[in-house]
């Protein structure tokens, strides 16, 4: 499985629409850094193991540990 993939892969995959992906980068729901980067040609990449913490609710713990 590869790690980081195309915001198009990642909603064929997911279930999520390419839009609906967006919306949580643009909101800031899913984190640069953690859920998304940005590849060094600029493409917006998703972390699937960052996506992953997420899901499980590993993300947020992890946040409040970093802004403690």
């Amino acid at each position: 499985m590869i790690r980081y993939v195309t915001i198009g892969k990642f909603a064929a995959e997911s279930g999520y629409s390419e839009n609906a992906v967006r919306a949580k980068i643009k909101n800031s729901v899913w984190l640069e850094g953690n859920v998304w980067k940005h590849a060094p040609d600029g493409r917006v990449l998703i972390d699937t193991e960052g996506y992953e913490k997420w899901v499980d609710g590993q993300m947020a713990s992890e946040q409040l540990r970093k802004a403690a």
